[in-house]
């Protein structure tokens, strides 16, 4: 593999990122973020207030990579069944047929996840793990790709179910929206509604051209130096008493992974240290967590603990 993609693969790339942007407008650096985590078959975390675009850049991101969305609102009182599907009875063949849920999307906005009942919450994390879902001892794939993005508001206290540490771990990346900057919000207001902009937006790609990017990323080379970069994140993540948990080997599998995707949305087929750094804050910001309220103090994200302390390799070779 030559040191930069072929041609057309940074043409569908550029052309993903820039169509998204006619939709979300001022975001350029989310809807990267949110590609690489599609790209590296991870799934994001959105952490907001409502408003910002999150169902926009999950419909944009749908409608230009050329996949199937579906939103789901979840609620206190809703079921597993609502989410993945159940099985009907046909009076007329006096059998049971598989009606799928909302979860047999290519794209799922998971709209307010910490609002759902820790079943539900469960039944949607377990497939995202294990991509498919199982009804009556029969298991259902889900289609590929199958990505999800999940929102969550910060500011909720009431009427809500925290996800766990250990379901946390499930998404690849936490990211927030915040607020546009003046001139994007003077474009918006121009324009009007955003919403319906994405939704008519033009795709860039088919289904086979996105599973052909992710073909793409796993052949991004990741050298031994690159590598022992990361396990030294990792290892300073667990040390004692530092944070409550370290990361865990999932979340440096995903780290590498995302690494490779950033790198190939940069225009390289290799990975640098800066990529892998570059993602720190959208790695653990939801897994870690100050085990000293002094610590926790004086650093404002986890990620700048960790990069304080370990340096980027010298030598590459």
């Amino acid at each position: 593999m030559s040191n930069t993609p072929s041609p057309p693969i940074r043409a569908q790339l550029d052309c993903v990122i820039a169509r998204v942007s006619e939709a979300l407008i001022g975001k350029q650096d989310r809807i990267r973020l949110a590609l690489t985590a599609l790209l590296a078959g991870g799934h994001v975390l959105l952490e907001d207030i409502p408003g910002v675009g999150k169902t926009t850049l999950a419909t944009a991101l749908a409608q230009t990579l050329g996949l199937q969305a579906h939103r789901l609102q979840f609620t206190s009182d809703l079921l597993p069944a609502d989410l993945i599907g159940a099985s009907i009875y046909q009076p007329a063949s006096s059998t049971f047929r598989f009606q799928p849920g909302p979860i047999f999307a290519q794209v799922l906005l998971a709209d307010e996840i910490n609002r759902a009942s820790p079943k539900a919450q469960s039944a949607l994390l377990e497939a995202m793990e294990e991509q498919q879902v199982s009804v009556d001892g029969v298991t259902h794939p889900l289609p590929h790709p199958f990505f999800v993005i999940a929102t969550q508001n910060p500011m909720e206290q009431h009427g809500v179910y925290p996800l766990p540490e250990s379901q946390l771990d499930r998404f690849l990346f936490r990211l927030s929206l915040g607020y546009p900057d003046r001139r994007a919000e003077n474009l918006m207001l121009s324009l009007g509604s955003t919403r319906s902009l994405a939704q008519g937006l033009k795709p860039c790609l088919n289904v086979d051209q996105v599973l052909h990017l992710r073909a793409q990323v796993n052949l991004v080379h990741a050298s031994p130096a690159v590598i022992e970069h990361l396990l030294d994140l990792l290892s300073a993540s667990r040390q004692h008493g530092i944070f409550v948990h370290g990361l865990s080997p999932r979340a440096g599998l995903g780290w590498l992974n995302a690494a490779r995707a950033w790198a190939l949305l940069h225009g390289r087929t290799h990975v640098e240290p800066e990529d892998v750094r570059q993602l720190t804050s959208h790695i653990t910001g939801h897994r870690l967590l100050f085990a000293d309220p002094i610590l926790a103090q004086s650093h404002s994200h986890p990620a700048h603990w960790l990069l304080e302390r370990v340096a980027p390799p010298e030598n590459l070779s």
